[in-house]
């Protein structure tokens, strides 16, 4: 049994509906993703480590930096 195309139209309006719906309520009542993951890594001594050999790293592109001027 075939679908008219009319039916199908107003089905696919319906779920854009719901679609654009979804959409528009969360992104009013949702924080920014940075929001979200404040404090993930709290006390985490990954964290640590990696935040101190990315500041090593940036140091030792400085002083490489700072010799080729």
């Amino acid at each position: 049994m075939s679908v008219s195309l009319e039916k199908r139209v107003a089905i696919l309006e319906a779920e854009i509906t719901k679609i654009k719906n979804k959409v528009e309520s969360s992104t009013t009542t949702t924080k920014p993703w940075w929001e979200k993951i404040t404090g993930t890594f709290a006390d985490s001594p990954d964290y640590d480590k990696a935040m101190q050999l990315g500041k090593k790293y940036r140091e030792s592109q400085r002083k490489t930096s700072a010799k080729s001027h």
